[in-house]
């Protein structure tokens, strides 16, 4: 596991540094031909990870579900996003992968509700979800980089 948390914490330091060195206009803005903008894209990889590795096994998330309902799958932005909630986000980066190792070491993890994916992969057990969550930031990293080129 020490090889998949590693590329999960090198994902989240370069989508950190995006937070930071992107202005709060170019954070909301949604160019012609796309349907969201850098900020949802990167809200959703926070919620999508609670929802693969927390929702799934039955365990309460960490995030409310004001976060879910507006940056889970199949939603768009709905207005532009305040600093406060960039930097919530923000912290939620690591706070939420250091929470799941800590989780994980401590076994809380003990079902899954087997879940297809789109690609027609099944997701069987916590940790085939920690596997997958890396190539999801990494397809929503390669669309953030798409925006920041669009902007």
């Amino acid at each position: 596991m020490n090889f998949t948390r590693t590329v999960t914490q090198n994902n989240r330091n370069v989508i950190k540094r995006i937070l930071k060195e992107t202005s709060l206009e170019d954070l909301n803005t949604i160019p012609t031909g796309f349907s969201n903008n850098i900020f949802w894209n990167i809200a959703h990889i926070v919620v999508t990870q609670q929802l693969l590795v927390y929702k799934l096994s039955g365990v309460p998330m960490h995030i409310s579900d004001e976060l879910v309902s507006k940056y889970k799958n199949k939603t768009k932005p709905a207005g532009n996003v305040s600093q406060k909630e960039v930097d919530e986000i923000y912290n939620l980066l690591d706070s939420l992968l250091i929470k799941t190792e800590e989780d994980l070491t401590a076994g809380i993890f003990k079902n899954y509700t087997e879940y297809t994916l789109s690609l027609g992969t099944t997701l069987s057990n916590v940790h085939e979800a920690i596997e997958f969550n890396n190539i999801h930031e990494g397809i929503h990293y390669g669309y953030i980089l798409a925006l920041k080129k669009a902007i």
